[in-house]
């Protein structure tokens, strides 16, 4: 049986995505028009689009290739969608503190991490960061997501968001329970990457669901 951030995102996508939408467009005004959803749907058994599929997925006419600048096996995406002027977001969900720690760059090929490592590096300057933090480290899931919004942003010019989603009350994976434990955490893992405030903060947003908010809505529609 599914759990923690993977149903949560399943649920609110299928069944509740007006919360979804209404929690984005308080956090990030820039979004505008009505939001259609792409992934993950139960039709197409919740799939999780990667590679040059979510380009595809999202109807998108790249000027530089996605693998000119990523090497397959890239980001699975927890969530993608639309808005009805063509406004792009991706979104990537986690419910319990742990899952912020991800595992290093898995890329075993000589070509694949020297890809990735060109494209965090280009990633790097752009925004200005001046830490010598590992990227492809114990927070490389988080960083890699960034460099796909720079790459839809900048080499592309394409109006993408990203959204970073985090579930509170989701008792059976130990989720946090107030916004202010997910806050500090990564108010931690910012700093250490030196991303504290960057040239894409303002296309990024870190959103809070109470997954007791989805169960109220599944409970007053049964």
């Amino acid at each position: 049986m599914k759990k923690g951030s993977l149903n949560d995102i399943q649920i609110l996508v299928n069944s509740h995505s007006d919360l979804l939408n209404s929690k984005l467009k308080e956090k990030l005004q820039a979004i505008s028009g009505n939001i259609n959803w792409l992934s993950p749907f139960e039709k197409d058994n919740y799939r999780e689009f990667k590679d040059k599929e979510f380009i595809e997925k999202l109807e998108l006419n790249l000027s530089f290739p996605l693998n000119n600048f990523w090497p397959n096996g890239g980001a699975h995406w927890d969530a993608l969608a639309k808005t009805n002027s063509k406004q792009v977001i991706l979104l990537e969900a986690k419910a319990n503190i742990p899952e912020i720690i991800s595992s290093p760059c898995a890329a075993t090929a000589i070509e694949s991490r020297k890809k990735i490592q060109m494209a965090l590096n280009e990633t790097r300057d752009y925004l200005g960061i001046s830490t010598d933090a590992d990227w492809m480290g114990k927070f490389y899931q988080y960083t890699n997501r960034i460099a796909h919004l720079y790459f839809l942003r900048v080499k592309n010019n394409i109006p993408a968001f990203l959204i970073n989603l985090y579930f509170l009350n989701d008792h059976e994976v130990n989720g946090p329970k107030r916004e202010e434990e997910w806050k500090a955490a990564l108010e931690v893992m910012k700093i250490y990457l030196g991303l504290k405030k960057h040239k894409l903060s303002k296309y990024m947003a870190d959103v809070f669901i109470d997954v007791n908010d989805i169960k109220s809505l599944q409970q007053s529609n049964q």
